[in-house]
């Protein structure tokens, strides 16, 4: 058996969700083409001192160079995920807050590729050192910004769509 250190490696950072699995397609209902809902997000246990939670999804194949979808912060430290079809809302009940996407909206607006090969959609979501209480409307960059120096781990998940 060999004798075992004391520290346990953490276990990795994950992120899931069960609309759609790594890789696969993204169902209709969370696009353009259908409600626009976000998905439902779930994360495994984040590294000990996170204070809270940020995502990001973003399509790094849109013809004009990455286009942001969805911009999230100050998710509550004790959050386990993020439920579907969030209100398009700049700060929710429990404190967490949505940024400015690149279609100039709050909260998520879903993938809405031109017509042709399929995107892929980047959900990356960020276990921070610190509350990122930024206040409403952030946008990626800004976001981006202020977390520098904060992040104790990311996950991402990918998923595909095409029209």
């Amino acid at each position: 058996m060999g004798h075992q250190s004391a520290s346990k490696p953490a276990p990795k950072f994950e992120l899931s969700s069960p609309a759609f699995s790594n890789g696969s397609s993204i169902p209709k209902r969370y696009t353009c083409e259908g409600a626009n809902a976000s998905p439902l997000l779930a994360w495994t246990t984040p590294p000990d001192g996170t204070q809270s939670f940020a995502l990001i999804v973003d399509d790094p194949d849109a013809p004009r160079g990455t286009w942001v979808h969805w911009v999230v912060y100050a998710v509550p430290a004790e959050a386990a995920g993020l439920p579907e079809n969030m209100p398009q809302k700049p700060v929710l009940d429990d404190g967490t807050q949505q940024g400015i996407n690149d279609f100039h909206k709050i909260g998520y607006n879903g993938p809405c590729p031109p017509p042709g090969k399929a995107h892929r959609y980047s959900f990356r979501v960020y276990a921070l050192k610190s509350a990122m209480n930024l206040g409403p409307a952030v946008d990626k960059a800004g976001l981006e910004r202020a977390m520098k120096g904060h992040i104790l781990a990311q996950a991402e998940l990918i998923g595909l769509y095409q029209r």
